[in-house]
């Protein structure tokens, strides 16, 4: 009885009364993080920053009504406190089921976004365990209405306040370095918005949002269109003309995109233990109906993958840091490829890719960008063996995308994002029999499996186009996306290589930054294997003119590979530099031929510091392109500018179908070609998880897990 008397005691008092609201809240925030929140928590570490993080903003935010003098506005204000952060929990508990993803503040603040996100659909979203969000605060109301709990009489004292926050405060910092130990550059590389809750909490993340949206837009509000102008003159001053040969001779084909993850261009054609890594891929290359580059270049930042995506669409630069996915890409202006051939040649456009929607806020950035489907691992069995850290395996991400394939209306644009040769390069053993080498790095050697696996997805796919009959119509692009093994482990790969571990330098890290780009287009016979320089940044034009639309009033800062006017300068994210005979690194020149610094003469110094000053002008015009977001004050007469609000990725299928139903006979999907029958019973595949029927009813939602390499 002393026990309970004490506790009536406590809760009589400010402080007590406080506590029970904190630890109440604390309580449903758990709960929703563990029911309802996927936040990939994939250790001790992380559940135990995940179970300590809700704690320092709570008490920040509930130790506001502490300070408050009258007795009575004291409980007021705590329970209206309480009452506002749990319609923010909750919210963001709707949002999550529908969209697998954290609301922003311009979600919350923006009716057209809140209403396309949640009206309607709210209500079919309600869980009955969603009672447990609100329970609390009807007990804590009944407590004081029948003065169970009764309100403290004394007067308040501000030290006690002060203290509390100040606590607060502190048990944040803490909470911020554990993050920063766990995931380093947090806020500052954030690729994800599960990551920022799942370290510091939702109301941090909300608080970080805020304050990243107001600086984008104090950056915005800035700008001038005489700012564009300059951008302008810059890209039209370097277009470069199509080559006449080659405009337009994949005119009206189906345009398939093929991402290959971390995929280096030193795999294709090398062998380990006298087999080749990658023979479909080594075919492909080499084959007359593919145009093949071999000193193309990715010209990724910290947005990685989301950069390699961001330059293949758009043909504009990432950030210097960060993604311009996860930054700006909620809102920005983009020109970018689904957009543009969905207007120049009636394109559907479609992403497949086996990762959670929200993951590089893609789900926000395609609908910017003009894509009409995303196919993501909601739409897949992406449950216990068949996936791995970032997502559904590649052989089965191509053999169960093909019941959404198979219902796009032709000519579409489908892209493809693969994930199983990705860092740590972890892969059952029943998934690949390939003998490794022996770098004395296990993801060094792995890198080598994951990449024949890839191979081989690449090549089960590329059986079933050709089944199906799409290959004919299609031209397949294929490219590596950024590096899959990092400037640090290099040295491993030297001996592979043919190199000295000793002898190893910034020259040999920048000539790997090497990733394959291939144009395969069925039915050409002079395919060859180009080695004109180029990188990520080039591609959006060279597809363009292949598909016979011209790029000349598009905002775009590559160059057609195959012209003859083609900028063959390579910038790096990071202002270093390659071109065919010099490699600029750090103020460094590296003859290419030799591999050894120069010292240049007056003469190759001018041409040098020319070649500096036109990397540096391209990076920093993109940059306050995208940044400013400048493309809104630019107006085509053939370009309408995309409106986000009319895409929405749920129920994909059905959509597909009902587009068939509507045009009837003028359907011109792969099903109704095919006088309505599916074709998904002509891919075959050798992956064991395949043997087990996929139906929707166990299609579940993946969670990202976190390796500090990051994607």
């Amino acid at each position: 009885m002393n026990l309970i008397n004490k506790i009536k005691n406590n809760l009589n008092q400010r402080i007590g009364f406080f506590w029970l609201l904190v630890g109440l809240f604390w309580l449903k925030t758990v709960y929703a993080y563990f029911t309802d929140f996927q936040l990939g928590i994939n250790n001790f570490f992380e559940l135990l920053i995940a179970l300590i993080n809700p704690i320092a903003t709570t008490v920040l935010i509930f130790s506001i009504a502490l300070y408050i003098k009258s007795n009575r506005m004291f409980y007021i204000a705590a329970i209206i406190l309480d009452i506002l952060n749990t319609v923010l929990l909750y919210l963001n508990v709707i949002y999550f089921r529908e969209f697998t993803d954290f609301m922003t503040v311009s979600t919350m603040t923006g009716y057209s976004k809140v209403n396309q996100g949640l009206s309607g659909a709210s209500l079919a979203l309600t869980m009955p365990h969603d009672v447990f969000y609100w329970i609390d605060i009807v007990i804590v109301l009944l407590l004081l209405l029948f003065k169970v709990i009764k309100m403290d009489q004394n007067k308040r004292s501000l030290k006690k306040g002060a203290a509390i926050s100040s606590m607060a405060i502190a048990l944040f910092s803490i909470n911020l370095s554990l993050g920063e130990m766990d995931r380093p550059q947090l806020l500052t590389r954030t690729f994800d918005r599960t990551y920022i809750v799942k370290y510091l909490g939702l109301d941090s993340f909300t608080v970080y949002d805020a304050i990243k949206q107001q600086h984008n837009k104090d950056l915005r509000a800035m700008a001038t269109k005489s700012q564009f102008d300059n951008v302008l003159k810059y890209t039209q001053d370097h277009y470069a003309k199509p080559n006449p040969k080659m405009f337009g001779v994949a005119k009206g084909r189906n345009v398939i995109i093929i991402h290959l993850e971390s995929f280096q261009q030193f795999l294709i054609d090398k062998k380990i233990n006298g087999k080749e890594v990658t023979p479909f891929l080594n075919k492909l290359f080499h084959s007359k109906s593919t145009y093949s580059f071999d000193n193309f270049f990715h010209q990724v930042g910290q947005g990685k993958t989301s950069d390699a995506e961001n330059m293949l669409e758009t043909s504009t630069f990432g950030l210097p840091q960060g993604s311009l996915f996860t930054q700006f890409g909620s809102d920005n202006t983009f020109q970018a490829a689904p957009a543009i051939l969905n207007q120049q040649g009636n394109y559907t456009s479609a992403v497949f890719h086996g990762n959670v929607a929200s993951f590089w806020n893609r789900n926000n950035v395609y609908k910017n960008m003009g894509y009409q489907y995303f196919f993501d691992a909601s739409y897949y069995d992406v449950s216990g063996d068949k996936s791995l850290g970032y997502g559904l395996k590649d052989k089965l991400l191509f053999k169960d995308s093909i019941k959404y394939l198979q219902e796009l209306q032709q000519p579409f644009y489908a892209k493809y994002i693969t994930v199983t040769n990705h860092f740590p390069y972890s892969l059952d053993s029943e998934d690949s029999k390939f003998k490794v080498p022996n770098t004395g790095s296990t993801s060094t050697d792995n890198y080598f499996k994951t990449a024949n696996y890839l191979d081989q997805a690449v090549k089960e796919f590329y059986a079933y186009l050709k089944k199906s009959g799409l290959l004919k119509n299609s031209m397949i692009m294929l490219y590596g996306d950024h590096y899959g093994i990092s400037n640090s482990e290099n040295n491993n790969l030297a001996n592979i290589l043919g190199k000295n571990p000793d002898d190893w330098n910034n020259f040999d890290n920048a000539q790997l930054q090497r990733v394959p780009l291939m144009f395969n287009i069925p039915g050409i016979k002079n395919g060859h294997v180009s080695h004109t320089y180029g990188g990520e940044i080039d591609v959006l034009p060279t597809l363009m003119h292949l598909l016979g639309i011209n790029t000349k009033n598009y905002i775009q800062f590559g160059t057609d590979l195959f012209s003859d006017q083609h900028d063959s300068v390579v910038a790096f994210r990071d202002r270093d530099w390659v071109t065919p005979d010099y490699t600029g690194i750090n103020g460094n020149i590296y003859s290419n031929k030799t591999g050894k610094l120069i010292s240049p003469n007056k003469q190759q110094d001018k041409k040098f510091s020319k070649i500096q000053d036109k990397v540096n002008n391209e990076l920093s015009l993109s940059d306050s392109l995208n940044q400013e977001n400048l493309l809104r004050f630019y107006k085509l007469k053939d370009f309408t500018p995309v409106d986000p609000r009319k895409y929405n990725y749920s129920n994909g299928l059905s959509k597909e179908r009902k587009i068939e139903d509507k045009l009837g006979k003028k359907s011109t999907s792969l099903v109704s070609k095919n006088g309505d029958k599916s074709t998904t019973g002509l891919y075959k595949t050798d992956a064991p998880e395949a043997k087990h029927q996929v139906t929707d009813s166990n299609r579940i939602k993946i969670v990202n897990p976190d390796t500090n390499q990051g994607k």
